[in-house]
Order: structure tokens, then sequence, then C-alpha cells
């Protein structure tokens, strides 16, 4: 709609040619785009102006992007970030999951998924604007207590498999696992009542 404001991206990533391409991308596809080269500048520009959605590299010089976002989410938990990585950590991967992340991408990463990626971090804008009480993490352990390990796992898994329409290749290839492996996984979460 015309009348209604751009969503406001920060992109923190301190290696410039992709911080450029990223902003640029960001504009592209209609929002408006702001850059940050460390956490320590990120910090700064959140001080003095808002943004809606983080795009945060977690390999950062100086402050690491995990300790970041933990520092960030517990004072912004409504906003949306999307982790964008050159490495595919499993365990940083879990502790997003568990902090609420949107969305784990890993380097190098096609526009069309960082597209989806904000999309649907815009959604998540929506909802929260429209119905706030709706915007709680979902509950992700069966015995409704604290989410395990294997739930994390499961959650980011059945993710990145969606993010990539069902292609199980690709979603192994993102997840630094074997076919076999991640054929191993989806079949347990199946016998459990999961849709794979």
């Amino acid at each position: 709609m015309p009348d209604e404001p751009a969503i406001k991206v920060l992109v923190i990533e301190d290696e410039p040619r992709l911080r450029d391409l990223l902003l640029r991308a960001i504009q592209q596809m209609g929002f408006t785009a702001t850059g940050a080269r460390s956490a320590e500048e990120a910090q700064r520009l959140l001080g003095t102006e808002t943004h809606d959605i983080l795009l945060l590299d977690l390999n950062l010089p100086g402050q690491s992007g995990m300790d970041f976002y933990r520092e960030f989410h517990q004072r912004h938990p409504q906003t949306p970030v999307i982790i964008l990585t050159g490495f595919g950590d499993l365990a940083a991967a879990r502790e997003a999951i568990r902090l609420d992340v949107v969305d784990f991408l890993t380097k190098p990463c096609h526009l069309g998924e960082l597209e989806v990626s904000l999309d649907r971090a815009r959604r998540r804008l929506k909802r929260t604007s429209d119905h706030p009480e709706l915007d709680m993490p979902p509950a992700l352990s069966e015995s409704g207590g604290p989410p395990t390990l294997d739930d994390l796992e499961r959650q980011h898994i059945l993710t990145t498999l969606e993010r990539h329409g069902g292609n199980r290749a690709a979603a192994a290839a993102e997840l630094g696992i074997s076919l076999r492996t991640l054929y191993y996984r989806l079949t347990e979460y199946a016998k459990q009542g999961y849709r794979t």
C-alpha cells in the first residue's frame, strides 16, 4: 500500500561487498535498508533510530553476532531477526532458534531465500502489531516444559526442509549433514507424528 511506511531493515555484516549487495537487494525488495559493520556500530545506530527487522552476521569483529543477538533479544524480543552466517554451526542455530530467530541462513545465500525470510519477518511484524498477544514463541517441547536440544534440532531441520520446498538434498547440504542422516531423522520425526 502506498501510504504504508517502508519496513526498515538493519544489515549487520562486516564484509563491505556483501553488505552493499544485501543493502541493494533488500531495497529492491521494497524495504528501507541501513548497514552496520559491527555489533558496536549497530548498537549506535539502534540508539538513534528504530529498525523493524535485523539481518545479522554471526562472525563479526569485536563483539560476536550471537552475543549481540542475546543482548538485543532481551531488550527487544518483538523485533524479528534473521541470522546470516558463513558457517553452519548447529549449536549457534539451536541457540538462535531458542531465542526465536525468524530464520538461520548460511552463506552463500540465494537472494530468493533471503526474500522468503524477509517476508516471514514482515508477517511476524504484522501479526505482532495486529495481535501482540499472539507473538509468543511456539511451545516446542511435547512435555510443555522448556524445549530440549532434540526439539530445537527437529525444528531447525524441518524449517530448513520447508525453506527448500521439500528438496532433501538441498536441505542436507545447508544443514551440513549427509542425505542419509537427514532421511534417518525425518523417518524418526514421522514416527513421532511430525509431518515431513
